[in-house]
């Protein structure tokens, strides 16, 4: 995956900036995903969080009481995942693992396998996605499911070059001014992120991540899940700002 590692491993430590009230979205998210799964696949326990990042929804889920297990690319980002859980003394399973191996890293079937945020389209090919969505397809016990947000693309004008600011946040005596720019050069687009952190002197310090996403349809990530076997695949859109997949593995079927 180019640049993802080292974007979430700089991004680990100001992630929650992305959000007004980091608290109040962990909440929030995890409302959202329990409303889904439990509309879906009934009362069940477990779920594997195969982006889980700094532990935005692995956190809010365990809060709500799934027994939750999480993995990352980023080792930066699972070591402050782990320190925010502990301060939360919530007890989650946290390693790093990239989601083409989430299998061949666990070994263990789950009663949900969740991919948030738009993790999925850092895999820049059909091939790459087939192969992750082929490990979570493992993942997943019989009659279990898989769910994941995605960015519509298909509404996104990605003919030029966009600037999209994030807004201010102001943290311990320190405002950070946030925002993003995105290059396109289809099928894929170049995502640069602005953090710029004012301390109130006449200079300010500007942190700055890069990475690159794949332009993928959601229709096209509907077929992907298909074909690696997953049944009853559908999106849902009433639930979250970004459009939900959920996908469920049949009681007999094997790849």
């Amino acid at each position: 995956m180019k640049d993802t590692k080292k974007y979430y491993s700089t991004l680990a430590p100001f992630y929650h900036l992305f959000y007004p009230n980091w608290e109040e979205s962990i909440n929030c998210q995890a409302s959202m995903f329990d409303c889904v799964i439990k509309e879906k696949w009934g009362d069940v326990s477990t779920v594997l969080d195969v982006s889980c990042g700094i532990g935005t929804q692995a956190i809010g889920l365990a809060k709500l009481g799934y027994d939750v297990t999480g993995s990352d690319l980023s080792p930066e980002a699972i070591e402050r995942a782990k320190r925010e859980a502990a301060n939360r003394d919530l007890s989650i399973s946290l390693s790093v693992a990239d989601m083409r191996y989430a299998y061949d890293h666990h070994m263990s079937e789950f009663d949900v396998v969740l991919c948030a945020d738009n993790s999925i389209s850092h895999l820049l090919s059909d091939d790459e996605i087939l192969t992750a969505f082929r490990q979570f397809y493992k993942c997943c016990r019989p009659g279990g499911g898989c769910v994941l947000s995605v960015r519509d693309f298909e509404k996104m004008d990605l003919s030029k070059q966009e600037m999209k600011p994030y807004g201010i946040r102001e943290e311990g005596g320190i405002r950070w001014l946030i925002w993003q720019v995105l290059d396109p050069h289809p099928p894929t687009f170049d995502l640069t992120m602005y953090f710029a952190e004012d301390r109130g002197k006449d200079e300010c310090k500007t942190h700055i991540m890069r990475s690159t996403y794949y332009t993928i349809g959601i229709k096209r990530l509907m077929e992907l899940m298909l074909e690696v076997g997953f049944i009853d695949v559908k999106r849902l859109d009433s639930k979250n700002t970004q459009p939900i997949i959920i996908a469920t593995r049949g009681q007999n079927n094997d790849m």
